[in-house]
């Protein structure tokens, strides 16, 4: 949950905001809730939320180096090099990311990282279907183009 917030705010300190605000609403709503299955992903809705408000709101835009939200490998015993460089990859495409326009950036996380579908992602960012599809598409295409030129 605090990895979605930070993605989508980009500053520690306001992603642990984020992250209480949404645990105090979630905790006052609970009764709410209709599937107590759903739990998780009800959750994660409300964490999103609140990560857009918060990041729609604020205006300043502190980076936090890359290395403190992304997973730490204390051993690397039995860590194939094809995993480190997958690592390298992954991180490359994250910290490339940060340079999309936030819409972009917003959109890809949703449906990239966290999973959401165009519906989902349409009616969180309260865009058409359409619109979604089409900024989704854009914004990878953004991507490969940030991407290629990084590589050559």
């Amino acid at each position: 949950m605090y990895n979605t917030a930070y993605r989508i705010v980009k500053d520690r300190f306001e992603a642990e905001d984020v992250m209480q605000d949404a645990f105090l609403l979630a905790f006052s709503k609970l009764n709410t809730l209709k599937d107590i299955k759903t739990f998780g992903a009800w959750l994660k809705r409300i964490v999103i939320n609140k990560s857009i408000y918060h990041y729609n709101k604020s205006t300043k835009f502190d980076e936090v180096p890359l290395d403190e939200v992304l997973y730490k490998v204390e051993d690397t015993d039995g860590i194939t090099e094809d995993y480190e460089f997958t690592s390298i990859q992954a991180k490359q495409i994250i910290e490339t990311m940060k340079n999309l326009k936030d819409n972009y950036r917003i959109a890809l996380t949703l449906h990239l990282i966290e999973g959401f579908d165009y519906e989902e992602i349409s009616e969180i960012m309260r865009i058409s279907n359409a619109n979604c599809r089409t900024t989704i598409s854009r914004a990878k295409e953004s991507l490969r183009k940030k991407m290629q030129a990084l590589v050559g």
